[in-house]
């Protein structure tokens, strides 16, 4: 099986890059989703959240309140520090378990969608490493558009994640978004052809 860690920083369509590669058929194991299990109602991580940041982070039903969570971590690096060590050993066991699942099942080429890989230093846990890049004012301009923030929120969130430039030298592909989706789709399609050349060189050379 070969693993491989697709990150981008926010807005650059590293989701969007995840569901191409699933059409062209690798398992996707999405960060995201794993982190809302981890939090979800009943768990010990939405324990552990309320009990740094206090009930005011969570929603009338009981659940995560993600809006306003973010709003205190995103200005806050001690906040968002104390986040992260609440949830991330959480994700991490979470995607052990997908992993472990994905290699039972035969699956041959998986791919990891982790948002912070490099924040949090797992760029040499995996095989490959994908970056999903786009100039910070065309990720600016889509949080604005896309997802109604302002423009001061939408560049704290910019501005708490490492710079992708600072990225690029650990990674084995980078992807350019900075234009439209049939750019982006061709790309892909590229970078499909090296995965797979990779994977089967892996199962060739499996030591």
């Amino acid at each position: 099986m070969l693993h491989v860690a697709l990150t981008g920083n926010i807005a650059s369509g590293k989701s969007t890059v995840a569901t191409l590669l699933a059409a062209h058929g690798a398992t996707i194991i999405d960060a995201d989703e794993l982190a809302r299990a981890a939090v979800a109602p009943g768990t010990a991580g939405l324990e552990g959240v309320v009990e740094r940041f206090g009930p005011g982070v969570l929603a009338h039903d009981g659940s995560l309140d993600r809006a306003a969570l973010r709003a205190r971590v995103f200005r806050d690096a001690v906040a968002r520090d104390a986040l992260n060590a609440i949830v991330h050993p959480a994700v991490r066991r979470l995607r052990e378990e997908a992993v472990a699942a994905a290699h039972a099942r035969g699956d041959r080429i998986v791919v990891s969608d982790i948002p912070l890989l490099f924040e949090v230093g797992l760029e040499h846990a995996f095989d490959a490493v994908i970056l999903v890049d786009a100039p910070e004012p065309v990720r600016l301009a889509r949080l604005v558009r896309d997802r109604g923030l302002g423009a001061e929120e939408a560049q704290a969130m910019i501005d708490a994640q490492w710079p992708s430039a600072r990225k690029r030298t650990g990674s084995t592909w980078v992807i350019d978004n900075s234009g439209d989706r049939d750019a982006l789709a061709a790309g892909v399609q590229a970078l499909w052809t090296q995965i797979e050349a990779r994977a089967a060189q892996r199962e060739a050379n499996p030591s």
